[in-house]
């Protein structure tokens, strides 16, 4: 990985994107420390102090993406996470409007209008999510009502309270709008996907202080044994990311006009973890719902029902939570990879184009042989997708403190870091390659 980055500085076009993604990187850490207007930067930190700079349930899984922006209210609270649940809509979308279908498959034209849909719709999911993160900041369940002294929205400034929450709303809705824009200039002119570089960034910022937080509190021997358990996690990660089971693929002759065509062999790469980490989404969203019901409930006098809801599904170091969340996991594991993957329309477009699996017969045969491997090979990617998002449960339950729920080398974390960061190095390393191969023809 090293030497590869080593390499790309020495070209000056790979050196021009690189400085220009790191500048792109720069802005958007700056936005994510500058607070809103009508927010009190010094109220939110005592508030943070407060709880340790921990949020609740999804609220960490959120903060974590935003690089610690969103409990702190600042520009790009939001971070690009409007952008992936609009991105993750549309694509669920897709398979039961037609029109999207037909889109989908224009080619460079439709994608580009799915686009736009999908700018026009994250816009609106910030609306929403600022309104709501504002809303639970006026009332404390942000910081977990452990900060009502502190006000996050200073009064008696001489500006009506409607007035100063509109405008907090629309600065981090523009800021959203800007992330957006951010991660698309490092698509188009930097190096790697803009939006996942984003996500690693703001996890990546988070992992000093969170690494010393555990040192702070469990101190040098469980710090250093977290870091050799860390290095585990990220070889296997590593190892299983790369994993794929390679379908032969082999394409007949045909005589067009005088010239032959086809003959070639390829394949069709299925990885074992064809899902990515959308599954682990899902289940964290899932799981937060019954926290959010909770908070329809007096907390100084709860039920029964409440109380058992709070210490066996809320409570993230509960046998029952991480029962449910492993095999949430697997099953939204089955179902996006079954909406995502179509072996019917795989199988149609290699029978078009004169394409077959040696031994397997094209067409439908063809279709139940597609599903046959990646039923097979789906199961252990849901598995290696529900221990890996577990491990932070444990970490937690070990060092006894939940202050390392979404500790960000378990869990979504390592998984976005780790695939972010191979799928960069291929980039770089294929337009290396390019330049190598321009190179050799002269």
């Amino acid at each position: 990985m090293l030497s590869a980055f080593l390499s790309a500085f020495r070209t000056p076009d790979l050196r021009k994107k690189l400085l220009f993604s790191v500048g792109i990187i720069a802005v958007y850490r700056l936005g994510a420390t500058l607070p809103s207007p009508g927010v009190s930067y010094g109220n939110v930190q005592k508030c943070l102090d407060t709880i340790q700079g921990s949020g609740t349930g999804v609220l960490n899984l959120l903060d974590l993406f935003s690089g610690g922006a969103l409990l702190q209210l600042s520009v790009f609270a939001l971070g690009i996470m409007p952008y992936i649940t609009a991105s993750i809509i549309l694509q669920l979308l897709t398979v039961v409007i037609p029109r999207l279908e037909q889109l989908r498959k224009e080619g460079q034209a439709g994608q580009a209008k799915i686009t736009q849909y999908t700018r026009y719709l994250t816009l609106g999911l910030g609306i929403l999510q600022s309104s709501a993160f504002v809303a639970l900041a006026r009332s404390g369940q942000l910081f977990n009502n452990q900060c009502d002294q502190f006000p996050i929205i200073p009064k008696g400034i001489g500006i009506p309270d409607w007035l100063t929450l509109t405008i907090v709303v629309m600065t981090m809705t523009a800021g959203t709008g800007m992330v957006m824009w951010l991660g698309e200039l490092i698509t188009d002119r930097g190096v790697g996907n803009g939006m996942s570089v984003l996500i690693f960034t703001s996890i990546a910022a988070r992992l000093p202080s969170e690494g010393w937080k555990i040192k702070t509190t469990s101190g040098w021997g469980k710090f250093v044994l977290v870091l050799l358990l860390v290095l585990v996690v990220i070889t296997a990660v590593t190892f299983i990311e790369q994993a794929q089971r390679r379908i032969p693929v082999q394409y007949a002759k045909r005589m067009i006009g005088r010239r032959m065509y086809g003959g070639t062999s390829t394949y069709i790469p299925l990885k074992v973890n064809q899902a990515g980490v959308i599954p682990v989404i899902f289940a964290s969203s899932l799981l937060y719902l019954p926290q959010l019901a909770l908070q329809f409930f007096d907390p100084t006098n709860p039920g029964k029902t409440q109380a058992w809801i709070q210490n066996h599904i809320v409570k993230a170091s509960a046998p029952e939570h991480i029962a449910i969340y492993f095999l949430l996991i697997i099953f939204f594991t089955y179902f996006y990879v079954s909406i995502t993957f179509n072996p019917t329309e795989v199988a149609d477009n290699m029978k078009k184009y004169g394409g077959f699996v040696p031994g397997i017969r094209p067409g439908k045969p063809t279709a139940e042989y597609l599903d046959f491997i990646l039923s097979r090979i789906t199961l252990p990617g849901a598995l290696y997708l529900g221990i890996v998002a577990i491990l932070p449960n444990f970490f937690f339950i070990w060092l006894n403190s939940q202050q390392f729920q979404n500790f960000p080398f378990g869990g979504t974390a390592v998984l976005i870091m780790v695939g972010v960061g191979l799928e960069t190095v291929k980039q770089i390393e294929s337009q290396l390659m390019q330049r190598n191969y321009e190179g050799f023809l002269r």
